[in-house]
């Protein structure tokens, strides 16, 4: 029987999954993008907001950044998106198919970019990555009872064998 929390934590981890295939998607395009094709992509997706509204924040933040890529920061940019993603989506893989081992590494994995996010927090908030960290310290706890469930219930298993 399918508990409520067992639901809440599938749903929560598809959509970790979904994470890792876009980041894995982005860091994957990012490799064959020059930074002037980024830039020239990103004035044309803000040109509409900015002749509406010349004092767009958002807009002329994007914009500005977009300026001072450097091809060095795309490299790094790729690699970070294909690296973290492709380790979401085996470790989701795995505990979508209840591979026990792969509890303690997704927690572990978790964890380390909720203190880097935090560091980043500290240094520059930003909602999004509040909500981003929220939600992997909900995942972590999540992840912590199903698998201690999953452990009882190998044990239980095991000494019944």
């Amino acid at each position: 029987m399918t508990s409520r929390l067992d639901k809440v934590f599938e749903v929560s981890i598809l959509l970790k999954g979904l994470d890792g295939l876009l980041e894995f998607v982005g860091g994957f395009i990012l490799i064959f993008i020059s930074p002037a094709a980024i830039n020239s992509i990103v004035k044309s997706l803000t040109q509409n907001a900015l002749s509406e509204n010349p004092h767009d924040y958002i807009a002329n933040h994007i914009l500005a950044y977009s300026h001072h890529l450097s091809s060095s920061a795309v490299t790094f940019g790729a690699i970070y998106l294909l690296a973290h993603g492709i380790v979401k989506i085996i470790l989701v893989t795995a505990i979508l198919k209840e591979k026990l081992w792969s509890y303690p590494w997704m927690m572990a994995f978790l964890v380390i970019f909720i203190v880097y996010q935090i560091y980043r927090l500290l240094i520059s908030f930003t909602v999004g990555l509040t909500l981003l960290t929220l939600f992997d310290i909900f995942i972590v706890c999540l992840t912590y009872i199903e698998y201690n469930k999953h452990k009882r219930i190998a044990e239980t298993i095991e000494s019944s064998e």
